[in-house]
């Protein structure tokens, strides 16, 4: 039998407790968990005991030692960055220069700057085929329901208008409310939940957005501000829509709405049995959908939307990457 491709899990919180181990266990046949990494023991252990009941061989890393431990192993292909969203990116290049594939969560990066960084850091070292995968999880890009909603757009006719309305749940209900580093950069919930809505944008109407219009407030103080964006925006192909997201509402909803000459595309999210899932792929070839690049698109309109809101509603052109 060939030996399982062998794997790390750079933090331990509740995602990781809640979503990534489980989900991981659910292909445990096709890799081997190696390690759990946190800043600290006690944290990095309390994962792993979960995650034995899945990957009896699973190992503690913990603090800037055990990070170094696993750049330098050379027995793991991969690893999963699952960081608050100030330091993903260093780790993930650090990673990758090591010679290792990289699944980060989202959002792709905090801003504009640090994208230009890390897109020129990771061409530097990454020149020869076979260049480690820089991948961003959590991708709305291969949610069924985008794929399927991107071959219906095709046949609407001429595009008109595109109305992307979000109303989310972002309250103290929600184990991520209190989290301290969606709280402590420029855009926080925003950026952080936005960046699956405008990756559903991208995926379904199947071209980029080039300029924003937005105006922002900040309503809910006891979120970061701010808490309300709404933009007018156009696509590459001249059509005009509109984004609205409300981070914390009482009467959540989220739609994409596509209409065209000849017919409407409607995608809205929900839930079957309470549950919500994402598809994964396997095999050694980087998957375009999945790549930093796309990642870092999305966020590139939220950013644009931002500036734009801070300016009082200036229009302004988003960075093409």
């Amino acid at each position: 039998m060939a030996t399982l491709p062998q794997i790390a899990v750079l933090e331990a919180g509740i995602f990781v407790k809640t979503q990534y181990i489980p989900r991981l266990a659910e292909i445990s046949h096709l890799f081997c968990l190696k390690y759990i990494w946190s800043r600290s023991e006690e944290s990095s252990r309390g994962a792993v005991e979960i995650a034995k009941q899945h990957f009896p061989g699973v190992e503690c890393k913990w603090g800037d030692q055990g990070l170094n431990d696993i750049v330098q192993d050379s027995s793991l292909i991969g690893t999963a960055v699952v960081l608050a969203g100030q330091v993903q990116v260093d780790i993930s290049l650090k990673l990758l220069k090591a010679g290792k594939h990289v699944i980060q969560e989202k959002p792709a990066a905090t801003s504009i700057p640090e994208i230009e960084t890390a897109l020129a850091s990771y061409k530097s070292v990454c020149t020869n085929p076979g260049q480690p995968i820089w991948a961003v999880a959590e991708n709305y890009r291969f949610e069924p329901a985008f794929v399927e909603s991107k071959k219906l757009v095709a046949g609407v006719g001429d595009m008109m208008n595109v109305q992307v309305i979000i109303e989310g749940s972002m309250n103290s209900s929600n184990p991520y409310f209190s989290s301290s580093w969606r709280r402590n950069f420029e855009g926080g919930f925003i950026l952080d939940m936005g960046v699956h809505f405008i990756a559903g944008l991208r995926m379904m109407v199947g071209c980029e957005v080039t300029s924003v219009s937005a105006i922002t407030s900040h309503i809910d103080r006891t979120l970061p501000p701010p808490d309300i964006i709404s933009s007018n925006f156009k696509l590459e192909n001249g059509c005009s829509g509109v984004f609205v997201m409300v981070v914390s509402s009482s009467s959540p909803k989220i739609i994409w709405r596509v209409v065209g000459s000849k017919g409407t595309v409607q995608v809205e999210r929900g839930e079957v049995d309470g549950k919500h899932g994402y598809l994964q792929g396997n095999g050694y070839e980087a998957e375009p959908r999945s790549s930093f690049v796309e990642g870092a698109r999305d966020v590139a309109v939220l950013e644009a939307m931002l500036e734009s809101g801070s300016k009082g509603g200036t229009l302004v052109n988003v960075k093409k990457f």
